[in-house]
C-alpha cells in the first residue's frame, strides 16, 4: 500500500504532496510501532512460559489457563472498543491494580 492509497483509506481525498508525505510517516511509524510492542508483549508472554509462579501469578482467580485467556481476551476486546480518552482516564486504576496483585 503507497501513501495515496493509505491516505484515502484514512479518508483523505485531496493531493497534496506535503499531506501525502505525512500520511506515509504516520504508515511508516505505526507498523514500526505495533511491530515494536508485538515484541515487548512476546517477551513478557516468554517470561510467563518460562516460571510456573509468574504464570500463575498472572491468571489470578482464574480456575485454569483456558478460563485466564477467555477473561484476558474479553478484557483486551473491551479496553481496545473504549475511547481513547476513556482508556487514559483508566490508566491509573489499571496501574494501582496491577501493583496490588504483584506488590
Amino acid at each position: 500500500m503507497d501513501a495515496a492509497d493509505f491516505a484515502r483509506v484514512c479518508g483523505y481525498t485531496g493531493d497534496s504532496p506535503a499531506l501525502l508525505e505525512a500520511f506515509e510517516t504516520i504508515r511508516r511509524n505505526g507498523i514500526a510501532q505495533a511491530r515494536h510492542d508485538h515484541f515487548r508483549r512476546k517477551a513478557v508472554i516468554d517470561k510467563l512460559k518460562q516460571s510456573e509462579p509468574l504464570f500463575l501469578a498472572a491468571i489470578g482467580p482464574a480456575l485454569s489457563a483456558d478460563e485466564a485467556i477467555e477473561d484476558t481476551t474479553r478484557f483486551i476486546a473491551c479496553w481496545r472498543n473504549m475511547p481513547r480518552w476513556r482508556q487514559q482516564r483508566r490508566l491509573p486504576d489499571l496501574v494501582r491494580v496491577r501493583f496490588e496483585i504483584h506488590g
